[in-house]
Order: structure tokens, then sequence, then C-alpha cells
């Protein structure tokens, strides 16, 4: 009888420990401050600015406290396109020098920038254009790997941007795109627009920026081959700049088409695209999860789920552009 109540009792004892580890573990996890490492553009830009205080907010949403449970260590290309295939992977190695639990970034640039300073430390993507066409997660369900996100779909909607672009210009048959080819999506994104290019019967001309020092005599090339519009493909310097872009197309009489709707705010004539902001509040969910133990090989990557179309009327007239009513219902914000 007293065996059976020793043995009992240790069987009690076992399970109760077994009940407890759990809870001890999360008490101990549970003080633990975590370390996130944001690789940004500018911070300089009050649009960038924005857009992180919305990751933040939603972090905090979900009970991530800066100071008390998390610490947020940002480093930042200030514009430098210049210098971003090399600097990027240098700010990201600075991070991982800080030992942070996780990097959260922008695109393609940067991702292969983190991606070369680790291959361990978690990397989540919001706004990426073409995450499986770049080779940085295996597909969208089964990322694979240390990395995952949020994609904005560039190279999905560049051929529509293409078409409102024609709707608003139906004249134009020459077609020039800005593009930096160092930029991993962007090559992508060139050959969806020339296969929709082709049945619009219109003729696409690359036009290479890879900074803003380069804007000037890209549209002068743009000019001198007698293209007709633009459109500019999604690139972090190209948005830093994105009122001397207004300002270009302006001056060489090039209507515009861009994805942000930062664009079209400083000028330019419209832009479709998916709401930035949104996958920004989405991706805290992202960091979320992978702070409370999720693998980012088992989080697959969302597609964006809200798109702006956004028409600047007032360049229109200045450009001299009767924007179609049919193109104006589509459009979910005209700026007058």
């Amino acid at each position: 009888m007293t065996l059976r109540l020793h043995t009992v009792g240790r069987v009690a004892t076992l399970a109760l420990a077994l009940l407890m580890a759990p809870l001890a573990a999360a008490a101990q996890q549970a003080g633990k401050v975590y370390r996130v490492g944001i690789l940004g553009e500018k911070a300089s830009d009050p649009s960038e600015a924005r857009l992180w205080q919305a990751f933040r907010l939603a972090l905090r949403e979900r009970g991530w406290i800066e100071g008390e449970n998390l610490l947020i260590e940002s480093r930042w290309a200030e514009g430098d396109a210049a210098r971003l295939p090399e600097l990027v992977p240098e700010l990201a190695a600075e991070l991982v020098r800080l030992k942070v639990d996780l990097i959260v970034t922008r695109g393609s640039t940067y991702v292969q920038g983190a991606q070369k300073a680790t291959s361990s430390i978690p990397i989540v993507f919001l706004m990426h254009a073409d995450p499986v066409g770049t080779g940085h997660v295996a597909s969208l369900a089964r990322p694979g790997g240390h990395i995952t996100g949020l994609a904005n779909l560039q190279t999905d909607l560049a051929p529509k941007r293409l078409e409102f672009l024609r709707a608003a210009v139906p004249e134009a048959t020459r077609i020039a795109v800005l593009w930096n080819p160092e930029t991993p999506s962007h090559t992508t994104a060139l050959k969806a627009l020339e296969e929709v290019a082709r049945p619009l019967q219109v003729q696409l001309q690359p036009v290479v920026a890879r900074n803003e020092a380069e804007l000037e005599d890209a549209f002068a090339a743009m000019a001198r081959a007698h293209a007709q519009a633009v459109v500019v493909l999604s690139y972090g310097p190209y948005i830093a700049a994105r009122q001397r872009l207004a300002a270009l197309a302006m001056r060489y009489r090039l209507p515009p088409m861009f994805r942000e709707r930062e664009h079209t705010e400083a000028g330019g004539l419209m832009s479709y695209g998916t709401n930035i902001e949104d996958l920004m509040r989405r991706g805290a969910i992202y960091v979320d999860k992978i702070l409370r133990g999720a693998k980012p090989a088992d989080l697959p990557v969302e597609q964006a789920m809200k798109f702006e179309f956004v028409i600047n009327l007032k360049t229109a007239q200045a450009l001299g552009l009767t924007i179609p009513p049919a193109l104006l219902f589509q459009a979910t914000e005209v700026i007058q």
C-alpha cells in the first residue's frame, strides 16, 4: 500500500512538473526584451517615417511595447542609391552584430542585402515586388529558409499600369520604362510589361536610372527617342526623388504612371498599386508570430489585398490630357 502511494505520488509530481514546464518557459520568455532590426530607405523622408510609424503602432497593438519587451534598432540607406548594392549588406551586417532576433525591411534590394549578411536570422519583407521571381523564397505557400513576408505584386500589376496609361494617352505607341537593372525585381517586371505591350501595340523603350543624379539624362534620352509617356518601376530612391520625377515628367511632357500614391500626390499623373500602409500594418503580424516562436519557412507569403488607383487631374490638365470618364470611374481617388 505504501509502495503504491509512493508511486502515485511520483506520478503526480511528474505530471505537475510537466504541466508547469511550459508555464515556466513562458514566464522566462515574458521577461525577455526582443531586438528587431529595421532596414529602411530614408528616415528623413516624411512618407517613409509615416509608413514605419504604422508598423510600430501595429506592433504595439499586439503587445510589443518599445522599452519594455521590445527594442528596435534602425539602419537607413538615406537615399544613397549609388551605393545601395554595397551599402545595404553593410547596414544589415551592423544589425547582425547587434544580435537582433529578426530583420524587417522593404523589398527586393534590401532583402538581397540582408540575405548576404545572414543565413539564419529571420527576415520579414513588407513590400516585395516579386519574391518568387527573384529567388528570395521558394514559393508563396512554402517560402522555405529564413525569409517571408508580404508581396506587393509589382510584376503582376505592371501590365495593368501600362493598360491604364494607354487608356489615358491613347495616342502613345512609344512608351518609356524607367528602371534600374540592379534592382532584382525590375527584370521580371520589365518582362511582364513586354508581354502585354505587343497586344496593346506599344513599343517599349527601357531607360536606366540607378539614382537621382541620372534622372535628368534618362528623361533627355526618352525625349530623344520620341517617347510619348513613361512607366516608372517602383524603386526606393525614385520614391525619395518623387518631386523631381514629377517635375521632369512635366518639363519633357511625358505623362507618367507610377506604383506608389506618393508620386501622384507629388504631381505625377497616375499611380496604381498596393496600399503600402496596409502592408506595413500586416507585416507586424509576421513579426509578432516569429517572435512568439513561428518559423519563417512555415509562414506563407501573403499577397496584397488593398489596391489604389489615384489620378491627379491637375497634372492631367497641365499636360493637356482629358482623362476618359471610364478611367475616372475606376479610380479610388482623384486629386483635383
